[in-house]
């Protein structure tokens, strides 16, 4: 390659040493030539080599745009350590340092996170220009320091310096950072006044940044006003409406993209489309764009490859998305951690934890996101040795101090049934959880009926520095729902007040569940009344509650005043409903809202809809006509429907058709006590008592034992717990006692206590 015009041309190969070239650095032209040449081809260790070699054997003079190009490489190499020595070279020289040259060093240390020498060198400067100033905006904003890069953009302008589009590019990308939308908005304001905001780079910013903000209406707006659109601003609005569940619009621009044909689809966009067929589970489109993809030579970009493999995995294609991941060039930890993500999302945990295992054959070190991925895959029964395996490993490679990994195998444990280890991986954090830790255990008693645990969980937290946010307290609302405890539920609803949480409708309908299951229907009304929008759930809660506590009028007209609200019912509503008319015995009105739940509401029939039905027939004695909607179900009737009939055929006195449902609940759960007691009763009623002796005796020969009626009472935050004949209660003596006085006060009132 020629370097420069000398009286016979000189070429040589920029991979030999700078040695060998000796004779030649002699000349300072050849010198600089050679540097500036080895920076233009990108090729800046060398170049760096070079100079290191021609300052050690050499005494030839630097040129500034030399030292300029040597700067710049210290830039893209992010190499502090160069960077420095280069610039201790400027200033041992007599080099004359312009703006130009300083701006170069200002960017370097910027890129480099050196902040203070960035600092040193701007406040040393003799004079600035816009691009001195972009340069430390830019170093600061690329370094997460946004609040430094809006104060110096303010005092930048105080100056009476003009922001530039370069400018505007590097602040808007701060004040995203920062995520502060009013800031974000005022400088939308400079842009548009400013002579160069309507440059491309200004935009693109911008519409990047209320992206970030999550207002893509803002962020379109900005789009369609760019007269030039560029790559980057079609890749900004595509992404956006991928990253904001915008799927279709993302896809139709990425379309109407390609029809205007000025520009070549690049990894990213690629990227944004896939993730757009990954969130519609469309994967038709994704074959298609993934043909785009590999038209335009990105067939085995690891960028694009990491959102295909990705959008196959989450569609349930796994083979495709294994295929893909094959054609990968060189997979990095993204890629692979793409993989392991998406078996997990199809519940392959066996996939997940080989993909695990093989990358670290690979010698690639899992990060944050891999344990995540994979402990996400071990979440059921069956998976629990290989989730202990991974815990293992998390063990072995100190993940176990990062509170989200932590969290993930507390949720792990959780949904394995096992709620011991759970509490054991709780204990060992307790010193760094945050809120998700205490959510995850709290829920996870929850999902094991372990209401207790729930109300004592919530006393060490709120001794603890973490406070309860929404998540806590629907966990504990619906904890005193689950054991009727009206005096805790009141304390919870009192501390929510006082703490200062606004009572969303998340909030508010569990307390209206709470006080209505707990039997409060005065409280859960007048809460009702005080929502200012109640939604589907707030309806159906408090229509359930008056349904399940006998009044059927107060709910039949709660569901007219909701339909003329225009607020339409869902299953739960239509449940609540049928129960009303089934206690206050409207047969005729049930069945004619069956009937019209598809047509009207569009809410298919399901089995709770059918219970409900046979329910409202068999406590109305049209015991035939139950057995018969029983035949006619679109689907194989649960224990629950036999159930049903067969308590109203005792109540009856139906031992034919109450035979036929105790048998058939039998079929379903032969060690079911309830049928077989009911089937009795029925019998005994009829008269037949050799059938009730055969039935006995088979429940003894069976070893069948009627399960105990359980009972419990709230007594100044203490439950207390009886069984039927239970002497297990440590205030037995006092209670016998008090039953037998109440049993002689009776006799002298003249009660008989065994009559009814």
């Amino acid at each position: 390659m020629k370097i420069f015009k000398a009286s016979k041309p000189l070429t040589f190969n920029y991979s030999q040493p700078p040695s060998t070239l000796l004779p030649h650095f002699k000349n300072e032209l050849f010198g600089n030539d050679y540097i500036t040449s080895l920076c233009r081809q990108k090729l800046y260790r060398e170049a760096l080599q070079a100079f290191d070699f021609l300052d050690k054997n050499t005494n030839f003079k630097v040129f500034p745009s030399t030292y300029a190009n040597l700067v710049s490489a210290c830039s893209f190499l992010r190499s502090i350590e160069h960077g420095r020595r280069i610039h201790h070279h400027i200033l041992g020289s007599n080099c004359e340092q312009d703006v130009v040259l300083q701006n170069h060093i200002l960017n370097m240390y910027g890129k480099c996170g050196s902040f203070w020498d960035a600092g040193k060198v701007f406040d040393e400067m003799p004079e600035r220009n816009v691009v001195s100033w972009t340069s430390l905006i830019a170093g600061y904003s690329q370094n997460r320091q946004e609040v430094k890069a809006v104060e110096l953009y303010f005092q930048m302008l105080r100056s009476g310096c003009k922001p530039d589009q370069f400018t505007f590019g590097s602040i808007v990308k701060a004040c995203s950072g920062l995520g502060n939308v009013w800031l974000g908005r005022q400088l939308h304001a400079h842009v548009v006044k400013s002579e160069t905001g309507s440059h491309p780079i200004a935009q693109n910013a911008l519409t990047s940044m209320y992206t970030k903000f999550g207002l893509i209406a803002d962020a379109f707006d900005v789009f369609t006003r760019v007269a030039m659109k560029d790559l980057i601003s079609w890749g900004s609005i595509i992404a956006g409406f991928s990253q904001l569940g915008y799927e279709k619009e993302a896809l139709a621009h990425f379309k109407e993209m390609l029809c205007q044909g000025a520009h070549t689809p690049n990894e990213f966009i690629f990227g944004s489309a896939f993730s757009a067929c990954s969130g519609l589970v469309q994967p038709e489109y994704g074959r298609q764009i993934h043909g785009m993809c590999i038209k335009f030579g990105l067939g085995r970009d690891n960028f694009a490859g990491c959102s295909l493999c990705d959008m196959y995995a989450k569609c349930g294609h796994l083979e495709s998305a294994r295929t893909v991941f094959c054609h990968i060039d060189r997979p990095d930890l993204v890629s692979w951690n793409a993989m392991i993500s998406g078996c997990s999302s199809v519940g392959d945990a066996n996939e997940a934890v080989s993909f695990f295992s093989r990358m670290q054959h690979m010698r690639l070190i899992p990060d944050e996101v891999s344990v995540l991925s994979v402990l996400s895959a071990c979440t059921s029964s069956p998976t629990l040795s290989q989730g202990r395996q991974v815990h293992s490993y998390i063990i072995k490679a100190a993940f176990d101090f990062t509170v989200a990994v932590c969290n993930a195998l507390l949720t792990m444990y959780a949904k394995c049934s096992n709620l011991d280890d759970a509490f054991v991986v709780f204990e060992n954090m307790r010193n760094h959880t945050d809120s998700v830790s205490w959510n995850a255990i709290i829920t996870a008693c929850m999902q094991h009926n372990q209401a207790g645990e729930v109300f004592r969980l919530l006393k060490l937290m709120l001794s603890s520095e973490i406070r309860p946010d929404y998540i806590t307290l629907s966990n504990v609302i619906g904890a005193c729902a689950d054991i009727a405890s009206l005096e805790v539920g009141n304390q919870i609803h009192c501390f929510t007040v006082k703490s200062g949480f606004v009572l969303g409708v998340t909030v508010s309908n569990g307390l209206v569940d709470m006080y209505t299951k707990c039997g409060s229907l005065e409280s859960a009304r007048k809460l009702f009344s005080l929502m200012e929008n109640p939604d589907v759930v707030s309806w159906s809660s408090l229509i359930m509650g008056y349904a399940q506590f006998g009044c059927g009028e107060e709910a039949l007209e709660l569901f007219k005043t909701m339909k003329a609200l225009g607020v339409k019912p869902n299953e739960v509503t239509m449940v609540g409903v049928l129960t009303a008319c089934s206690h206050i015995g409207l047969v005729e009105e049930g069945r004619q809202l069956y009937k019209t739940m598809e047509s009207e509401h569009g809410i298919v029939p399901t089995r709770e809809h059918c219970s409900c039905m046979v329910d409202l027939l068999a406590r109305a004695g049209c015991l035939h006509e139950a057995e018969e909607f029983i035949k006619k179900m679109t689907f194989e009737p649960d224990i629950v429907v036999w159930k049903t009939l067969l308590a109203a055929c005792k109540t009856c006195g139906n031992t034919e058709i109450g035979k036929q449902a105790a048998e058939n609940v039998l079929k379903l759960d032969p060690s079911n006590s309830a049928a077989l007691v009911l089937l009795c009763n029925i019998n005994a009623s009829s008269g037949r008592w050799d059938e009730v002796a055969r039935l006995r005796n088979m429940m003894r020969e069976s070893g069948v034992k009627k399960v105990p009626g359980q009972s419990w009472i709230e007594v100044k935050d203490r439950i207390h717990v009886f069984l039927v004949e239970d002497s297990s209660h440590p205030e037995r003596g006092r209670i016998y006692a008090m039953l037998e006085e109440l049993w002689l006060q009776m006799l002298d009132d003249g009660c008989d206590p065994l009559q009814p």
